[in-house]
């Protein structure tokens, strides 16, 4: 299927960098948002107009707050939203998804593809629709305007998986004429749990609390906020969410290894390749502590690592103090609203059913059958 129909859902900076990045290449294009003010001027222009290294106006076909009409007839909904948005979501496409649809999560965090695939079966979608999620969103943009996306960069490579694993081909086949920067990984454990927002994001503003509340975030949050002891404590939530992948037969990356192989910054410790990170220079620390990098990265990041750690037998003390200290800031029980074991569909599975349902979608507990449907050859678009 070398053109495509995709429903972008999400007018932000990664949404409508998306749709543009998609109607430049030729594919018709839907652009949904829950509210219609990032539309309005998508409707104007026609489209979105795109700068940097990607350019020109992509063109949009249909800019509504209307999900049912957004996903209609769509060959691929991309899901482009914060990872807390994953669950209304998903409970709303629920209701208006059809067989052979694909979903695409832009990016899972930790556990977002089970957790959605949970909600859409609870929900009663059809049989056949197929999930995945990309392990990291593929462009780093920022709104200029109304309609108007700057592209700093595209991604060369990001690993995206299904759940189960066996329809990743499926998924590949169809998107990869778009976007042939996805390739397979392994398993939906493979994307979440190579997760570095888990990593940098919550333990370091958490640490640095007093000083955001101080002064408004003005300092560097890497170069200044990430100290020896600040790195050695985000090593330790590393060190863990590691284990963690490899009880499941994951390999996950370091986060000194990740951040040498996407920015060429090395040192021999954490906190030496940070310093040496050239890429983080001149980044400010968030401006309060109502950020993302709380009420995002902890409940769909750390706290299904360590509902993941608990499942295999694995102990995660500092990622779990970190959840608990984050709870405490926010006065949310980050804990039962994330994404738990219930939430995800795995409560009462041990690591090995954990794994089939990966991979397979399919696990015996308690002389039940968890099936994920899959599509029949007449179920798929195109």
């Amino acid at each position: 299927m070398s053109r495509a129909i995709y429903a972008v859902l999400g007018g932000g900076n990664g949404g409508q960098a998306m749709a543009g990045y998609l109607g430049i290449r030729g594919h018709e294009v839907r652009l949904y948002n829950r509210t219609f003010g990032k539309l309005a001027a998508v409707r104007r222009r026609g489209g979105v107009v795109l700068e940097g290294d990607e350019q020109g106006l992509g063109r949009v076909t249909l800019a509504t707050t209307d999900l049912a009409e957004a996903i209609r007839g769509a060959d691929v909904i991309m899901v482009v939203v914060p990872a807390t948005a994953h669950r209304p979501i998903a409970a709303q496409l629920a209701r208006v998804v059809t067989s052979g649809q694909i979903v695409v999560l832009n990016p899972g965090r930790t556990g977002g593809a089970l957790e959605v695939r949970n909600i859409l079966i609870e929900g009663g979608s059809p049989r056949g629709v197929l999930v995945a999620e990309a392990q990291t969103l593929l462009f780093a943009s920022r709104l200029l305007d109304d309609g108007v996306c700057r592209v700093y960069s595209v991604k060369k490579f990001v690993p995206l998986a299904a759940v189960p694993a066996k329809d990743t081909a499926r998924v590949l086949g169809i998107i990869n004429h778009a976007f042939p920067q996805f390739y397979a990984a392994a398993c939906v454990l493979e994307t979440s749990l190579d997760n570095m927002g888990a990593i940098f994001h919550p333990g370091v503003t958490l640490l640095n609390a007093a000083r955001i509340e101080a002064t408004g975030g003005d300092f560097d949050y890497y170069q200044e906020g990430v100290t020896p002891t600040v790195a050695r404590v985000i090593e330790q939530i590393d060190n863990e969410r590691m284990e963690v992948a490899a009880a499941y037969g994951v390999r996950a990356r370091s986060a000194k290894a990740w951040l040498n192989e996407a920015y060429g910054a090395e040192g021999e410790t954490l906190h030496e390749a940070v310093l040496n990170n050239l890429g983080y220079a001149g980044i400010k620390a968030p401006p309060h502590l109502d950020h993302r990098y709380i009420w995002e990265d902890v409940p769909t990041s750390l706290v299904p690592i360590a509902v993941l750690g608990s499942i295999a037998g694995v102990a995660t003390p500092t990622i779990n103090a970190i959840v608990s200290l984050a709870s405490a800031v926010h006065g949310t029980d980050y804990r039962r609203e994330g994404r738990n074991a219930v939430n995800m569909g795995i409560a009462g599975l041990n690591a090995d059913d954990v794994v089939a349902l990966s991979r397979q979608g399919r696990t015996t507990y308690d002389d039940r059958i968890f099936i994920i449907d899959q599509p029949v050859a007449g179920d798929m678009p195109g």
